[in-house]
């Protein structure tokens, strides 16, 4: 993208930034307690925010600028099976109205405020507690570091070069959520998700306009396929399982990252949660439509060196400057209010399940909210030092990685909600079967989220991640079986 800096767009780029950073100071003082300095108040709103919050918050770190950026960019990479994201999102919804009002009640009964927390109460295994903590948290960092990917496409489209400025965005982050904690992201996603509905509406009416209209976005796509020998508008019969697969696999992690689990702990009630998972639907229509701007590169002719930049140029290219910059503000925006909480939920882990549990046992209320605000800093600068310094592709290879990863901690998290069958030592055996194994998958097929099967001279792919998830669960049965059989012949 040109160099060339836009000054009506920076100007509304500007306008808006500073006003979420001024809305992030002022969530301190939003629906304000007594303190602080309590990590249930820090790190969790006060598990007080109502319905229109949590679809907000929830949507806001569920739908994030990375979302934005690369669905409509694997979209114009590879076609129709970059829409694999929308059923999943559409899969996760009945999971979150079932599953996770129960997780809440268990988190709000016992004081919980991590994944670990729960599974630690439930199994009294601080090796499991530590490897559902440690899974968690690896699997954020990437995920934070590709926010500032979605984040420099567009402060890069704005002509603005080299890193300066995403570091100021990040430092300003830092520090209005130390200041704010969840508060911050909670009240800035009302501006965030406005923003990008806004952006989405004027782009899917307008853009095919000025194109041709849909059939022509459609058939431009469709050559631009064509020519390039791979890819297409449907999906071939090959993709249909790997489609599936990825699908299922992708729903099944979703709620287990630590930010999207902070959300649905930071609800008011179950109802809340249930009426958010019946709301929620609404942004997998914004994801269609967001989608389609893959298609709307092909028939605007963007030559692109990087496919990430599909987006910023379309709204770069055929938009007044003044609305580009309200497009790559919403962008922006959208980064933050994920990142925040992806940092929020990480320093919670680490606080409750490696600070708490090892290094200070008796540290008061307070002193946990210290710890997490200054954890929270660190994973901050961490995924900042990845972009800077490590291939983008490191960041896209670790978010894969991070997928897979955390599906492992399923069975330990979920499980327990309904049964009392299993056992410690074996969920242990399964994480560590489907974490190591799943690894080394992902390092065979060269990080690529498929693994490619031969059956019957028919060849098909399978998402990794749902691979060592069933490795994972074979194992934890067979293990806890074992373990029980050892319980029944133990003398009494």
């Amino acid at each position: 993208m040109g160099a060339e800096i836009d000054y009506p767009a920076l100007a509304v780029f500007l306008f808006f930034f500073i006003l979420v950073t001024v809305m992030g100071f002022v969530a301190a003082h939003w629906r304000r307690p007594k303190t602080l300095a309590h990590i249930d108040e820090w790190g969790l709103g006060g598990r007080q925010f109502g319905t229109w919050i949590t679809w907000f918050l929830v949507g806001g770190d569920f739908y994030t600028a990375y979302t934005v950026i690369a669905v409509p960019a694997l979209v114009y990479a590879v076609g129709a099976f970059g829409f694999f994201a929308l059923p999943y999102t559409i899969i996760v919804f009945p999971f979150v109205f079932a599953v996770m009002p129960l997780l809440w009640k268990v988190a709000r009964d016992n004081g919980y405020v991590t994944a670990a927390d729960v599974v630690h109460g439930r199994y009294n295994s601080r090796w499991l507690e530590i490897a559902v903590a440690v899974t968690g948290v690896i699997a954020t960092m990437p995920y934070i570091a590709l926010q500032l990917i979605g984040m420099a496409a567009a402060i890069h489209a704005l002509g603005i070069p080299g890193e300066i400025p995403l570091i100021v965005a990040f430092i300003v982050l830092a520090v209005y959520t130390y200041s704010s904690g969840l508060r911050a992201p909670a009240l800035i996603a009302f501006v965030k998700d406005a923003m990008i509905y806004i952006v989405v509406f004027a782009a899917i009416a307008l853009i095919p306009l000025k194109l041709g209209g849909y059939h022509a976005v459609f058939d431009a796509a469709d050559a631009a396929f064509k020519a390039k020998g791979s890819g297409g508008i449907l999906l071939a019969p090959s993709q249909y399982v790997a489609y599936a697969s990825l699908a299922f696999g992708s729903a099944m992690a979703a709620f287990m990252y630590p930010h999207t689990l902070t959300a649905i702990f930071a609800s008011s009630g179950a109802d809340t949660i249930r009426r958010n998972a019946m709301l929620l639907p609404a942004y997998t229509l914004l994801l269609g439509l967001l989608a389609l701007l893959g298609y709307m590169g092909h028939a605007a002719g963007l030559k692109l060196t990087n496919n990430n930049d599909v987006v910023p140029l379309l709204f770069k290219t055929l938009f007044p400057g003044w609305f580009a910059g309200f497009a790559f503000a919403a962008i922006v925006i959208g980064a933050l209010v994920p990142a925040a909480v992806m940092s929020i939920g990480a320093s919670n882990l680490f606080t409750r399940n490696f600070w708490k549990a090892y290094v200070n046992p008796d540290i008061t209320p307070a002193g946990e909210a210290k710890v997490a605000k200054i954890t929270s800093t660190f994973v901050k600068i961490g995924a900042l030092l990845v972009i800077l310094f490590l291939p983008t592709q490191f960041a896209l290879d670790l978010q894969l990685l991070g997928g897979l990863w955390i599906l492992q901690t399923f069975p330990a998290l979920i499980f327990g909600l309904f049964t009392n069958w299993f056992r410690a030592p074996g969920l242990l055996a399964g994480w560590a079967t489907g974490f190591l194994g799943g690894t080394a998958l992902a390092w065979l097929d060269n990080f690529k989220p498929l693994h490619a099967f031969s059956y019957d001279g028919s060849k098909f792919a399978v998402y990794s991640g749902l691979l060592a998830l069933a490795a994972n669960i074979l194992v934890a049965i067979l293990v806890t079986a074992l373990a029980r059989a050892r319980e029944k012949a133990a003398p009494q």
